[in-house]
């Protein structure tokens, strides 16, 4: 079985690293990706910048495997958005992986060969069977020794719901919400935003961008109005670490956010947990109630920057061995809790942490995190060096740690980010005290 490939599903940051550790292990592998391009889930945020410099965004044997083809390295102390990201690493990693790399193709189901997941015979034995969906619409089945899922959790965003459901009235109002940070350096969606009333709501470095950048367009466009919407009780340390983060980008974009608030240039609402999403009797605009009766009223735009969680659907013939809260392998989970490690604490990991019952099988990247928010790329590269070690058989060094991650310079429940496309923990962490929240009304001024 051992000359079986490793399937790795996802050509982001993550698959694309652990094919580069595979490939150098000399283990064969193929990636599906069934979007277009590599990096497709970074190609939509193109326009945000990383927190991230370029020395710890390139995974190290990627970087051993670009280097002969004359690549062009980007300076490490230079900090790339989505696009530099996708088109000076990803793209070119891409291609130097060749034919391991099979776009359009989406993998539909994962299963142990001949075996649904109630049969316990044969399945430390029996290969996996890898279900694919080619880019003509036909369907295939492929066998595999191992398979790393590195699909990220970008198409399942977390709704504007404080219960973790859409809330009542969200998908009926879908045109006037959106679950990702707008580009407003495009004209049409700027002219969306421009001189409306919008509402924010978030807690993590996703929802302070979009403050950032939306406060800027308070100020370039008239009648343009924020309200920043939490579920929490209070701020509390959502900026972040400032100058004691030890990822700088990630520290001054919290400062910046804190300028904007301090500035007066967006109302908090803090102890909101949205219940309904109301439509306006003109159709217009929206009023967004919470569950203790608060109202936020003539809300043209919503940006919902709750998080993300993982897609397990096409997984259910495997014998995942899931945290029940966090939806994260059960060994990782107690490391990566934003209940309980309130200062963005997040330990190095491997193999032995992302094993699940089903043999070769593991969860990797921004989905071995479930709904935790804690997530650096340097992290998902560290797993798949532990997991392809392990399945060349090289013990030691799957059991090395081979990382030291930065710390947020934060006690507050705040999540450690390297994409700035994941969205933030939104009940914060355990020093943030959440008061009652006060009944109040905002309302646009008459003559809008």
């Amino acid at each position: 079985m051992n000359t079986l490939p490793v399937v790795v599903v996802g050509a982001g940051p993550t698959g694309l690293a652990a094919a580069a550790q595979l490939r150098e292990r000399v283990l064969p592998v193929v990636v599906f990706e069934r979007g277009d391009r590599a990096g497709a889930a970074v190609a939509e945020w193109n326009h945000m910048r990383l927190f991230s410099r370029w020395g710890e965004l390139i995974d190290p044997a990627a970087r051993r495997l670009l280097e002969p083809t004359g690549w062009t390295a980007p300076n490490d102390d230079a900090y790339p958005t989505g696009r530099d990201w996708t088109r000076d690493y990803l793209v070119p990693l891409a291609n130097a992986l060749g034919d391991t790399v099979q776009l359009g193709t989406e993998v539909i189901g994962v299963a142990r060969r001949g075996r649904d997941r109630v049969v316990d015979a044969g399945r430390d034995t029996e290969p996996l069977s890898v279900h694919i969906r080619r880019p003509n619409g036909t369907e295939d089945r492929i066998t595999a020794r191992a398979v790393i899922d590195a699909s990220g959790t970008w198409t399942t965003p977390n709704p504007l719901g404080g219960e973790g459901l859409p809330a009542l009235g969200e998908r009926a109002a879908a045109a006037r919400i959106e679950y990702r940070v707008p580009n407003l350096d495009d004209p049409d969606v700027r002219a969306r935003y421009a001189g409306k009333h919008i509402a924010i709501a978030g807690s993590g470095h996703s929802a302070l961008t979009a403050i950032v950048a939306l406060a800027d367009l308070e100020k370039r466009a008239p009648g343009t109005r924020i309200s920043w919407v939490l579920r929490r009780g209070e701020i509390g340390a959502a900026f972040g670490g400032g100058e004691d983060d030890q990822l700088p980008a990630r520290g001054a974009l919290g400062l910046r956010a804190k300028q904007a608030v301090d500035a007066g240039l967006l109302q908090v609402v803090p102890g909101f947990r949205t219940a309904t999403v109301e439509p306006d009797g003109d159709g217009g605009a929206v009023t967004l109630v919470s569950d203790t009766g608060i109202r936020i009223e003539d809300v043209d735009r919503v940006v919902v920057l709750t998080g993300f969680r993982p897609d397990l659907t096409w997984l259910s013939e495997i014998r995942l061995g899931l945290d029940p809260v966090l939806q994260a392998p059960v060994q990782l989970a107690p490391l990566i809790d934003p209940n309980v490690h309130s200062c963005g604490t997040v330990y190095p990991h491997g193999v032995a942490e992302l094993s699940h019952p089903e043999p070769n099988v593991f969860l990797a990247g921004m989905k071995s995190y479930g709904r935790a928010p804690t997530f650096l790329a340097m992290t998902g590269y560290e797993q798949v060096r532990s997991i392809a070690a392990a399945l060349a058989g090289d013990h030691e060094a799957a059991a090395r740690v081979e990382l030291t991650l930065p710390e947020t310079g934060v006690c507050g429940g705040v999540g450690v980010f390297d994409d700035p496309a994941t969205g933030g923990a939104e009940e914060g962490g355990g020093c943030c005290a959440a008061p009652d929240p006060q009944l109040i009304t905002l309302s646009t001024p008459s003559g809008r």
